[in-house]
């Protein structure tokens, strides 16, 4: 860890002489907008060689808290992890709504006695399952921002899709737009924005393929319309065209993320379980 946290604060030791950002920034990556945000409001103190930031402040919650039961896949200071399970949206859509993924945050820290806000880096379609990144405070929340934009949060999805594509591997490079005749659904159009999926068959069935996919954007229901594109829409999939006999939602399941950990550099690898009902899918699927 870069340094030791002291409740809302966390200690530095410094590289030279003086608190400057240059010589802060050595030790720990504090954005020059924060950095300016923390002279302001007195969060930058210095003891001898070292420096206090406080970049740990107490925060009120945004969302009310509400107790459900999580599945933390990685947590520290910084960061949260956990797997979103299908059926729960990841925010609210209007004030004072409820039974959503921040929410559940929310409690978690509640019942852990954390006082941090609830920032997601990332969104999954509320039928979609699987991993969504937190950022406690923002320090982190601006470098994983800047993660984002530079495309260095690896998302790795599993999807079933209908059918056997071929190729069994593949990259899918279509832009993507809202259909005008359906508010809900996005599809395929040269004046939408560039999304670029790869794709590759883990198994085959005997009419339909478990794949995983690698996302280069991140447009809204990317991965379902693309494979819908192609002619292979996720079971259960009914927006786009997928079977309902099989599942009755789209089979995506945001199965891992591989990102360098904004504060200590630390390269990690978390991975989300399958939840119940795709594990089901694929055993059927083998029987």
């Amino acid at each position: 860890m870069t340094g030791r946290r002291k409740g809302e604060w966390i200690e530095l030791a410094l590289p030279g002489d003086t608190c400057a950002w240059e010589e802060v920034n050595a030790v720990l990556p504090v954005p020059l907008k924060l950095w300016r945000k923390l002279e302001r409001e007195g969060g930058i103190r210095r003891q001898g060689k070292k420096a206090l930031l406080r970049v740990f402040p107490d925060e009120p919650s945004p969302v009310l808290g509400e107790w459900t039961d999580l599945q933390v896949l990685f947590e520290d200071d910084y960061l949260l992890v956990v797997n979103k399970p299908a059926g729960m949206a990841v925010h609210p859509s209007e004030p004072g709504q409820r039974g959503t993924l921040a929410n559940a945050v929310a409690g978690y820290y509640e019942s852990t006695g954390q006082s941090c806000g609830v920032r997601h880096i990332h969104r999954l379609d509320q039928d979609t399952s699987g991993a969504v990144l937190y950022a406690k405070y923002e320090l982190p929340h601006l470098l994983l921002d800047e993660a984002m934009r530079e495309k260095a949060i690896g998302r790795i999805y599993a999807a079933v899709c209908g059918g056997l594509p071929a190729p069994p591997f593949g990259t899918i490079s279509a832009p993507i737009g809202k259909d005008r005749h359906h508010r809900a659904r996005r599809r395929v159009s040269p004046g939408g924005d560039a999304a670029v999926t790869h794709y590759r068959t883990v198994e085959s069935f005997r009419d339909a393929a478990l794949l995983e996919l690698r996302l280069e954007t991140g447009r809204t229901h990317q991965i379902r319309v693309h494979m819908s594109h192609i002619g292979h829409p996720l079971l259960g999939d009914e927006l786009y065209g997928g079977r309902m006999n099989a599942f009755g939602r789209q089979a995506l399941h945001g199965a891992h993320l591989l990102f360098r950990h904004p504060v200590t550099g630390e390269e990690l690898a978390v991975d989300a379980p399958y939840p119940d009902d795709f594990r089901e899918l694929l055993a059927a699927l083998n029987a």
